[in-house]
């Protein structure tokens, strides 16, 4: 199959609990791909393998699959919805060219939905919106759609509107064709029958109806000035059209409604990404970079006669090895090809190509543009890296992953695992960007650090599951930094005269706190060559790398500017070493006197509270340190949004669910850095300078 029309590579994202993996199962049924459903509460569902999965009923790996409808191929990225695991969205948004933004009918957008949206709309991927669960309690399809516009600031086209509500809810009516779908209740997709628009909704149908139609034509002037001047209304092809236009854009997003559980409204999502999401070749093609980062002007346009262009962008290690699920943006890759990683410099050869449904794998002998396959048998190549032809290299765009915020140490219980641990670390680490894995030089403590209590759980138990090594798990740390508050002036030389030649370097400098999230920023402005030009660098490298350890508790110094003003040198011992070491020294020496200051990592919290419990889990906040920001009425209960710091949420989920008699949820996501009060900062100080003198 070459005709690259007829690809959809897709991604279904939403909030925990939307119900995308079921919506997955249900289109897998629909094409005929499985013949059994697998549900999500049975730990039964297809695309969610891993036994953590299973159990917890939560996504937590993206699980790429592939189908076929109307003879249009769809590839298929099932994401998580949980926080701790937005990464697996993020690399999978970039490899993507269209999505499925699934809502719950009754919780609306939610706080992990507003994140995956801006990843998409900062990947620039178009998407349709499925509103799910109508079937459910407290179901409102319009306040979801109303949500969309205010909470997203998104434009929802709405193509359905839904038949009935809650326990009623049996179909919905297509706008374009004046048909009402109505599915019985076997809950097998393919009993339906189309009607007529159900004489209550005739109305409410004609007003959605002419908007649909407003909204469309506004992508063809032509049609506009018929539709307006003489009243004629367009063909649904021309519609289809426009909508298409619109959504590729990201003008406006196709808006449907359903029942993934019930079977309800599944093929009108199928149908609309064959109809309105774009195709490979009709993306914006990914901007190929140099060595630095900075975008060369040239693409990666996807045709199967251009030199190859992939992108790997996961990494899973199951029972055959690893596999690298890679995107191929252009070009053409066959089974026993030799190609070129970028990023390492190095070949690597394709052992086999496997086309992927989940766990289960079909063996391929070649992959083209457009297609999203899992290579087997690379040994260097890790999520982010470029794969080309070797003749003919070229790196695309990379991903930027977030840094962790919280870190434990872990250690294994018996001496004889700590080899097997180092692998299996190194191995979760290629597969899982966002896991990063230390040794403590001084205590020899191996430090674990992730995105959130729930990511290093279940770090630990893949460690005892599937890698067999028992570890001790130590309380979890929070990734503290610190800055400066005041600006300083000094100097300081470095003197060091042994028999021959000696080292001398003199610096007069300023340190001052600078812009909120700038990092370290230097600067020189001697003149007169007092400190040679070819000495700044050194300055430079000298100060960054003390940055490092900051002076109160040895955490990274954030937001500093160093100015180098004047100095001195020696035309014989002068050298880039002796002006590091006086970097170095003269750091040590300012950093205490610039009224330095623990920063500790805020976390944007999104808690929901039943309307009887709201009192205390405000007042449980508050006790937190939590600043609360405001709080929403739903028909379920109550959200209350807060930023609280994160050393203070250890353990919050079940003090929540103790308040809440087990009905609250919450999540939270990093915000940004804040200073700590100073009792706080006295504990936290003490505590690292005892850590020390026990090593």
């Amino acid at each position: 199959m070459t005709d690259l029309t007829l690809y959809r590579n897709i991604g279904i994202f939403a909030h925990v609990d939307a119900g995308k993996t079921t919506t997955t199962e249900r289109i897998l049924k629909l094409t005929g791909k499985i013949h059994k459903i697998g549900e999500v509460h049975d730990g039964a569902a297809t695309t969610d393998f891993m036994e953590q999965e299973q159990e917890r009923g939560i996504t937590i790996q993206s699980a790429a699959t592939t189908c076929f409808w109307k003879d249009h191929r769809f590839n298929i990225i099932d994401t998580p919805g949980h926080v701790d695991f937005t990464i697996e969205v993020y690399r999978s948004l970039k490899v993507l060219d269209g999505g499925v933004g699934v809502f719950c009918g009754s919780g609306g957008v939610e706080p992990q939905s507003e994140t995956n949206w801006r990843y998409a709309n900062e990947s620039e991927v178009a998407r349709i919106i499925y509103v799910n669960k109508l079937d459910r309690m407290g179901a409102d399809f319009y306040r979801v759609v109303d949500q969309v516009k205010n909470v997203l600031g998104a434009n929802p086209l709405v193509m359905v509107l839904p038949i009935g509500i809650e326990d009623d809810f049996v179909g919905v009516v297509d706008l374009l064709t004046e048909k009402a779908w109505i599915w019985d209740d076997s809950g097998d997709p393919m009993k339906y029958e189309l009607t007529d628009v159900p004489e209550d909704m005739v109305e409410q149908v004609a007003e959605y109806r002419e908007q649909l139609i407003e909204t469309a034509l506004e992508q063809d002037d032509d049609l506009m000035m018929a539709y307006l001047e003489e009243g004629e209304e367009p063909s649904i092809d021309d519609l289809k059209r426009c909508i298409r236009k619109g959504t590729i854009n990201l003008d406006f997003f196709p808006t449907f409604a359903g029942s993934s559980f019930k079977n309800k409204g599944v093929q009108l999502i199928l149908d609309a990404v064959v109809d309105y999401l774009p195709n490979p070749t009709e993306v914006k093609p990914q901007p190929e970079v140099d060595l630095e980062g900075h975008e060369t002007g040239e693409y990666a346009i996807v045709d199967p006669d251009r030199p190859l262009r992939a992108l790997a962008f996961k990494i899973m290690d199951d029972r055959f090895g690893a596999l690298t699920f890679t995107r191929v943006y252009s070009g053409r890759m066959k089974k026993g090809d030799t190609i070129l990683n970028t990023y390492t410099g190095k070949t690597e050869r394709v052992g086999r190509l496997v086309e992927m449904h989940a766990d289960e794998r079909k063996e391929l002998d070649s992959a083209q543009a457009g297609d999203i396959v899992a290579l087997v048998g690379l040994k260097n190549t890790q999520t982010g890296h470029t794969l080309c032809d070797p003749n003919n290299p070229a790196t695309l765009e990379p991903m930027v992953f977030p840094d962790p915020v919280i870190s434990i140490a872990i250690a294994p219980k018996d001496k004889g695992s700590a080899e097997k641990l180092g692998i299996a670390l190194n191995k979760m680490m290629q597969e899982d960007p966002s896991f990063r894995v230390e040794t403590d030089e001084e205590s020899g403590e191996t430090i674990i650090k992730g995105m959130g209590e729930l990511h290093l759980d279940i770090k630990v138990d893949i460690l005892r599951r599937t890698h067999g090594i028992e570890v001790e798990v130590g309380k979890p740390q929070v990734a503290y930094r610190e800055t400066i508050t005041k600006r300083v002036e000094d100097s300081y030389t470095h003197k060091k005269q042994t028999g021959g030649s000696g080292q001398f370097a003199k610096i007069d400098y300023v340190i001052e706190p600078g812009e909120q999230n700038s990092g370290f920023e230097f600067e020189s402005k001697v003149t007169g060559g007092n400190v040679p030009r070819e000495f700044w660098p050194a300055v430079e490298k000298g100060f960054a790398s003390s940055m490092e350890r900051g002076t109160l508790a040895g955490f990274p110094l954030l937001d500093v500017k160093v100015t180098l003003m004047d100095g001195a040198f020696h035309a014989v011992d002068s050298s880039a070493v002796a002006y590091e070491i006086a970097a170095k020294a003269a750091y040590r020496q300012s950093v205490p006197k610039a009224g330095p200051q623990l920063l500790e990592p805020i976390m944007k919290v999104d808690v929901f509270t039943p309307d009887d419990n709201v009192g205390d889990v405000i007042g449980d906040l508050n006790r937190r340190r939590a600043m609360v920001q405001g709080q929403e009425a739903s028909s379920t209960g109550v959200r209350v949004k807060a930023d609280a710091p994160l050393s203070e949420m250890f353990g919050y989920i079940g003090d929540l669910r103790t308040m809440t008699s087990g009905r609250g949820q919450f999540s939270m996501e990093f915000s940004h850095y804040a200073p700590c009060p100073a009792n706080v900062a006295e504990a936290v100080i003490k505590e690292v300078k005892e850590r020390e003198a026990n090593k």
